[in-house]
């Protein structure tokens, strides 16, 4: 038995629409992964520079250079690199890069910074 004209011209459009509906979900999901991934690796720059900050400021009594050699080795550690210690007066503060795949959208550089040094009352 044929199909009735009127159905026999929109035969298979379900199956197009949901083949163009399926494709544009995982192309969602992919971006979607990407942008999850260069979220995870500002977190982990982040938790360099706060564990790079305070190793150096454990070891400032030693001197300024022996905290930011400290601080590169934690940073060397997390998979990053310091691209500044500065040591003033009893503060350190430690800025970190790292490079993270974007996909099809290359790499990208995510930085974190932390400062660590003794605490100011107020009051």
């Amino acid at each position: 038995m044929a199909a009735p004209p009127a159905l026999a011209a929109d035969a298979g459009g379900a199956t197009v629409f949901a083949c163009v509906a399926l494709a544009g979900l995982l192309g969602l999901t992919l971006v979607i992964g990407q942008v999850g991934a260069v979220v995870v690796a500002r977190h982990r720059a982040q938790a360099a520079a706060d564990l790079g900050a305070l190793a150096a400021a454990s070891v400032l009594t030693e001197g300024a250079d022996v905290g930011c050699a400290e601080a590169g080795e934690v940073a060397r550690r997390m998979a990053v690199r310091v691209r500044r210690c500065a040591v003033e007066q009893w503060d350190v503060v430690v800025v970190v890069a790292a490079d993270t795949s974007f996909g099809v959208f290359g790499v990208r550089t995510v930085s974190a910074a932390a400062r660590a040094g003794p605490v100011e009352e107020s009051g």
